[in-house]
């Protein structure tokens, strides 16, 4: 590609040789670099380290399966040239099992592409090319690596999906399928509420607390009228026990928005953190 890199390898706290294969492979060549856990601590912890380490103005993860191809890493990078913050690899012919692979991440990005608004045909697919500041601000935990496109995205980038090759797999055995699409929907949970909600809670929390108070005041109007009216005894009236959940239960909202309100000060102030991102500047220092 006539253009400087670099290759980091992170090895995940392997135990069949593959740091002494990566160990003697560097020895020779300074454009390998290394990183090696102490003991497994899962792919996205993999990929947060090897962005950490990453000095390069694109930055392009890939598994170590040898699904992904690397023949496919000059085109993302020229998608990346026309102006693009993120392009996102597609394995449009995937070669994986259709029950236990397919039809989970079928199900998953049509649900992450809804909720985030961030329309893409496969999340999954760790082939993606990044611009480095639009990593920057991002911080990975859980199964976060597959939501960077639509992290990026609360901070402007500007995202785009290239068709990628998909290779069978020969080597290992894959840990993902069905039982992992619990994790992928909490962690879902957690994105949504970030790109909606992280600078303001209390609008989450205290909409739903105004609601609930609603309807304890409604429970709590039918409780009074049965009493006066159908002389129903308010210790036989279920809507009474209703009522006070209700009740309880909006204070409780709302106290949680206050806290969140509180909690999202601090962390944004404390690490004097902007809540707004600038692309470019004129004129100014």
């Amino acid at each position: 590609m006539n253009c400087s890199y670099e290759v980091i390898m992170v090895d995940d706290g392997s135990s069949d040789g593959s740091y002494l294969v990566l160990s003697r492979l560097a020895a020779g060549d300074a454009c390998l670099k290394i990183i090696r856990f102490r003991r497994n601590f899962g792919q996205t912890a993999a990929m947060a380290a090897g962005f950490d380490a990453a000095s390069g103005g694109i930055i392009i993860p890939m598994d170590g399966d040898l699904q992904n191809d690397p023949a496919d890493i000059p085109r993302l990078v020229e998608k990346i040239h026309e102006g693009y913050d993120v392009v996102s690899g597609w394995r449009r012919d995937r070669k994986d099992t259709f029950i236990s692979r397919k039809i989970p991440s079928l199900i998953a990005n049509a649900l992450i592409s809804q909720l985030t608004g961030v329309h893409l045909h496969d999340y999954g697919c760790t082939l993606k090319a990044y611009r480095r500041e639009v990593l920057d601000g991002i911080n990975l935990y859980g199964e976060m690596h597959r939501f960077v496109p639509a992290l990026a995205s609360q901070f402007g980038a500007r995202v785009a999906e290239l068709s990628v090759n998909h290779h069978p797999r020969f080597h290992g055995v894959s840990k993902y399928g069905i039982s992992r699409t619990l994790r992928v929907i909490l962690d879902l949970m957690t994105v949504k509420f970030l790109l909606s909600y992280s600078t303001k809670p209390i609008q989450l929390f205290g909409k739903w607390g105004v609601y609930t108070i609603l309807a304890g005041l409604v429970s709590g109007t039918m409780t009074v009228y049965m009493k006066l009216f159908e002389h129903l005894s308010l210790n036989r009236n279920p809507l009474l026990i209703l009522t006070g959940f209700l009740l309880f239960m909006g204070v409780q909202f709302i106290t949680m928005g206050l806290l969140g309100e509180l909690n999202a000060r601090t962390y944004f102030e404390s690490q004097n953190k902007p809540i707004y991102v600038v692309k470019d500047r004129i004129n100014l220092g």
